[in-house]
């Protein structure tokens, strides 16, 4: 199989593939497909710019369709059992092979080990989200060069040289800045921002993502950086770069800014460096009202939203204009009463991006920046 012309992956994670059109995947993701744990895959099943993704792999829930099972909608996407059946239903090696998973150590397991080395012996290239670094590893950079084939390890930062301390460059940045924050990690912020910059561009409001993930940029995010890779020196300055940058080369109304973590989270300081990078003037923050505790750390209750909320204003110049509710663990018929309860607790605009009108996240947008409604480009049909 060719080689794509992939620079190396110690260069711009967001500039890292320029992919022919057609690329075709299959996203690894074993036992952790719909779970806090597969949100790289869970993400590239709902939106991908980069991959025509074949299948997923995820023996627990093979069989079903990827769309459906995640969100009650077909895409077209099956799950199967293992990469056998992956290459089988492919009819011809796929370009690449995703690991799908994302564990809050970063590290890979021996079984998943296994897998990705598989997909290599069988002429795959291997986009590794991990913070472990397959390109560091003598028996993946072995076999990679056997196969011809390449591995991208999307969270391994630039050198330090060519790092962005905090500039000051961001109050040059005059439009809105709108960082989707939340309580919680794998929360769903980063399918909310993109939901967002959707139904805003749908709306004549001419948006743009700055990514803070890793997923963002395997989904083919073009301004962004994986920021808990980072030293934190330079985590607000690189957060500053990406949105000078897409606001210098986009022109936008509105840039929205995926965040990380939560800022009340014990383990991860992520949202802190958001909000000092992008200075957002609004935050809208994702809650999932039925999650006791966090995620990776049961240890640890959730907090309110109102408490993140009043943490969130006190920390930065700025005010939380709207809240986003994840329905997990909702009966379809209980989210509507628990949006109502929300809004009327919080005095907040309130949605579901997942189940509700992408109509609903611009007006929460609009109620709070009106301006932007005088941005609208008529849509021609």
């Amino acid at each position: 199989m060719p080689t794509p012309n992939l620079p190396d992956a110690t260069h711009d994670p967001a500039e890292a593939f320029a992919l022919p059109t057609g690329t075709t995947a299959v996203v690894y993701c074993e036992g952790q497909f719909g779970e806090q744990d597969g949100k790289t895959a869970n993400g590239l099943v709902r939106h991908s710019e980069k991959y025509d993704v074949l299948s997923v792999i995820d023996s627990s829930c093979a069989g079903v369709d990827a769309g459906s099972f995640l969100d009650g909608i077909p895409n077209g996407i099956p799950v199967v059992a293992d990469l056998e059946d992956a290459l089988h239903l492919a009819g011809e090696v796929p370009d690449y092979l995703i690991c799908g998973v994302a564990p809050a150590d970063g590290l890979l397991s021996d079984a998943q080990r296994v897998v990705l080395l598989d997909g290599i012996a069988n002429g795959m290239h291997v986009i590794n989200g991990l913070h472990e670094f397959l390109n560091d590893d003598a028996e993946f950079v072995a076999a990679a060069a056997l196969a011809r084939v390449t591995i991208t390890d999307v969270r391994r930062p630039k050198e330090k040289r060519d790092l962005h301390l905090f500039s000051g460059r961001i109050f040059d940045v005059t439009c809105p800045r709108i960082a989707v924050l939340g309580t919680d990690g794998a929360i769903g912020k980063r399918t909310t921002a993109t939901l967002l910059v959707q139904a805003l561009n749908a709306a004549g409001i001419k948006a743009v993502m700055v990514g803070t993930g890793q997923t963002t940029l395997i989904q083919g995010g073009k301004y962004g950086v994986a920021l808990d890779a980072l030293v934190p020196q330079f985590c607000s300055g690189e957060v500053e770069n990406q949105v000078v940058a897409a606001w210098e080369g986009e022109d936008p109304d509105v840039i929205i800014v995926e965040g990380q973590g939560a800022l009340s989270h014990p383990a991860y300081l992520t949202s802190a460096h958001i909000l000092r990078g992008s200075r957002p003037a609004g935050v809208i923050v994702q809650h999932a009202p039925r999650r006791v505790a966090l995620g990776d750390f049961p240890m640890v209750a959730m907090p309110s939203i109102a408490r993140e909320i009043a943490l969130i204003e006190a920390f930065a110049d700025t005010e939380v204009i709207g809240v986003t509710i994840n329905h997990e663990l909702m009966e379809t018929d209980e989210i509507g009463g628990v949006i109502a309860h929300h809004a009327r607790s919080l005095g907040l605009p309130v949605t579901d991006p997942l189940t509700r009108p992408g109509a609903e996240l611009v007006d929460m947008v609009l109620l709070a920046f009106p301006a932007l409604a005088h941005s609208r480009v008529p849509l021609t049909l």
